[in-house]
């Protein structure tokens, strides 16, 4: 699924009020951290996570990661936050889906 601009620029004015759901640390992403981000993508649609300083990798890596395992698209990575969207089975319509 690929977003549009338009439905990418939503999407970061809607992350903008959100709180990090996941934060990744030490560990990085692993088998647990998958399951949560997939079981909140799925009830949210999009969510924020924060990589904690002592992860053993960056933002940016931490998103293409995350996002390639839960299937979801990057919306924005700013610092140490990044936000992740996915359709969840059950639309919750928070984009225009034409």
């Amino acid at each position: 699924m690929n977003i549009t601009t338009r439905q990418r620029a939503r999407l970061r004015a809607m992350a903008n009020t959100l709180q990090p759901v996941l934060h990744i640390g030490k560990d990085g992403i692993n088998d647990n951290l998958v399951k949560q981000a997939w079981d909140a993508v799925e009830a949210r649609e999009i969510i924020k996570v924060s990589v904690q300083k002592n992860a053993p990798m960056t933002a940016r890596e931490a998103c293409e990661e995350l996002c390639e395992k839960i299937h979801a698209e990057p919306v924005q990575v700013i610092g140490s936050k990044f936000t992740v969207y996915r359709q969840s089975r059950e639309p919750k319509i928070i984009l225009d889906r034409a």
